[in-house]
């Protein structure tokens, strides 16, 4: 598997997300599960399935981590080749997708830690504002008003933040993601509120 063709992989989509009201536990059905069993086996092509799979999703949350998107494209592709070992230790206790955003999420805290500077995420979190949709003109100075309010935020609120309303995750997923109790992303959640509201309303999901 070491040698396959990353840049082959990246104009891909995800699979699509569960169906509305369906379980988010461990125990919930996962979609990736038997791709995921074949290329812990060594099968070349359930690994490349499951990067074409997820490659827009790894890419999108170390973008809206980083604040970068050169960065964002170095986290994508040391994610890629260190899932060549990892997929291994998956154990199923939690959905392929979860286990993987916490991958990408340790992936962004080891860059952080290398130095990489996180001066010009003020003005790219508009990407995090946006949402799953492209600003279209009628709030911009609102979400420019966010992205910059994020932005002050401490790394582990916007982390949160990042993955509760960017992603979508339940708290328990997130909780999962980042490797902290429920209680503390909701904890989070709460705080980042707290220093939101003050100085403007902030967006539903918050």
């Amino acid at each position: 598997m070491s040698s396959i063709d990353l840049g082959a992989i990246r104009m891909t989509t995800e699979l699509p997300g569960p169906l509305p009201g369906a379980a988010c536990n461990g125990a919930a059905f996962d979609p990736d599960r038997d791709l995921v069993d074949r290329a812990a086996g060594g099968d070349r092509d359930a690994f490349e399935t499951l990067l074409r799979r997820h490659y827009d999703r790894i890419h999108r949350i170390a973008w809206r981590m980083t604040g970068s998107r050169s960065h964002a494209e170095d986290i994508t592709q040391d994610v890629c080749c260190a899932l060549v070992e990892k997929i291994g230790s998956f154990k199923g206790e939690a959905k392929f997708s979860t286990w993987l955003t916490g991958v990408v999420v340790n992936a962004c805290r080891d860059h952080r830690r290398r130095g990489v500077t996180l001066a010009r995420l003020r003005e790219r979190l508009s990407v995090l504002a946006g949402l799953a949709a492209q600003p279209d003109g009628r709030d911009a100075y609102r979400l420019t008003w966010l992205a910059s309010e994020l932005a002050r935020l401490d790394p582990l609120l916007r982390d949160t933040v990042v993955l509760v309303v960017g992603e979508d995750l339940t708290h328990a997923e997130a909780a999962r993601a980042l490797g902290v109790a429920e209680s503390t992303v909701s904890w989070r959640m709460h705080e980042a509120r707290r220093q939101l509201t003050p100085r403007m309303d902030v967006p539903d999901g918050l």
